[in-house]
């Protein structure tokens, strides 16, 4: 039968786990970096949330569910373009914010008579709306970090 004999090393990690166990004498919990790129008090990532309800803001909503990470506008026709209308679909698909986390989808329709016929949307169009949503998110990240 072999026997247990400290070593050095066994005694020095002895000695720095009572001093660490000593640190925390009045029982209080380190704070929670309220920062941090995953932010989930509502479901999804707050950051992108915000960021997506900021940007879209201009348009009517229909549907806005932070358990989900869904938002849908209404149809959105611009004043000074009436014969067209956009409708957008963000969807935020993770706590994280990440790039992948974010989706955009849009519908547009033009006027055709006294009806909309669907038209093809650029797909520039969704990429520059997924660029405006995380740019602020990060923004509003970096605010939040400046205190």
């Amino acid at each position: 039968m072999t026997r247990f004999q400290p070593t050095r090393t066994t005694a020095v990690a002895a000695i720095a786990l009572l001093a660490l166990a000593g640190c925390s004498s009045s029982g209080e919990r380190p704070q929670a970096d309220l920062a941090a790129a995953q932010t989930t008090t509502i479901g999804v990532n707050s950051y992108l949330w915000r960021a997506s309800l900021e940007t879209l803001a201009f348009m009517p909503l229909l549907q806005a569910d932070s358990a989900g990470g869904v938002i849908i506008t209404d149809w959105y026709a611009n004043p000074s373009n009436p014969g067209e209308r956009v409708k957008v679909t963000v969807s935020i698909l993770d706590s994280d914010l990440r790039a992948d986390a974010l989706r955009v989808a849009a519908s547009r329709q033009v006027a055709s008579g006294s009806s909309w016929v669907d038209a093809p949307v650029q797909a520039a169009t969704v990429q520059k709306l997924e660029e405006i949503i995380l740019t602020k998110a990060r923004s509003l990240r970096q605010s939040a970090i400046a205190g």
